[in-house]
């Protein structure tokens, strides 16, 4: 299978994981404690695969100035970008249950846009940084596609239940999340498909901004919102995400 349907594949898995947190409240009710769990071991994971694959994999290819340089003008252009979005309703699409304040945003006029353009902010570079992750070879860094994976659930589930609330059809809120897993998908492919004949240090400050605007938004979003939540056991359910994630990593995930 050519390397550029690989990492469209992989990326669709990824972004797969919004349609399944989307389908959670239609299915289930969890509670806020049980979800802010989710996004702590996620962001443990994601932690982990930001240091140990894509840091180390932009390093390796560039050297330090181009990681430095990618790493910190992805967490100043996630921070622009969520700033614009927070302002239009996006401020919480993350959050782990529907609190009165994420009721009032998601029920404002055009949050559901916002909502939608905020996944792709989240969800492109870690596609992205999918793709290019194969042109170093055969294989996917099944590390990065879990981490996405994980944080991806409590977004699609969060936002879904946030837009039922506001009155959205069925078929309005699977159309948008299924919508943004395609262009993830379409995203880690142009990734792979972009980036395959640049310049090792292109391709390290690209692989190092997925990593900058990856850690700001653990900072900004996730981990504040597992803390919330799951108060004294936060700490110890990230380490273990990232356990999970080192292991794999360093068996050859």
């Amino acid at each position: 299978m050519p390397l550029w349907l690989q990492a469209g594949l992989w990326g669709l898995v990824g972004g797969s994981a919004l349609l399944i947190g989307a389908a959670i409240p239609f299915v289930a009710t969890l509670s806020q404690r049980v979800i802010a769990a989710v996004m702590a071991l996620g962001s443990g994971v994601l932690i982990s695969a930001v240091a140990f694959e894509l840091m180390d994999e932009a390093f390796a290819r560039g050297g330090f100035d181009s990681t430095a340089i990618g790493f910190i003008a992805g967490a100043a252009l996630y921070t622009a970008a969520n700033l614009y979005l927070s302002r239009r309703g996006a401020r919480h699409r993350k959050r782990s249950g529907f609190h009165s304040e994420q009721k009032q945003q998601d029920a404002s006029e055009g949050s559901g846009a916002a909502l939608a353009v905020g996944a792709l902010l989240d969800g492109i570079p870690e596609s992205m940084v999918i793709g290019v992750s194969l042109l170093s070879g055969a294989h996917v860094s099944l590390v990065t596609v879990f981490a996405i994976f994980l944080s991806n659930i409590p977004e699609g589930l969060a936002s879904a239940a946030g837009m039922r609330k506001a009155g959205r059809s069925t078929r309005y809120i699977f159309g948008v999340w299924g919508g943004i897993a395609v262009i993830s998908g379409l995203a880690a492919l142009l990734g792979n498909v972009a980036f395959a004949n640049t310049s090792p240090d292109v391709i390290a400050a690209t692989t190092a901004l997925a990593a900058g605007a990856i850690l700001a938004m653990l900072s900004d979003t996730m981990i504040p919102e597992a803390f919330e939540e799951t108060h004294d056991y936060a700490g110890l359910i990230t380490v273990i995400g990232f356990l999970l994630a080192f292991v794999l990593s360093k068996s050859g995930g």
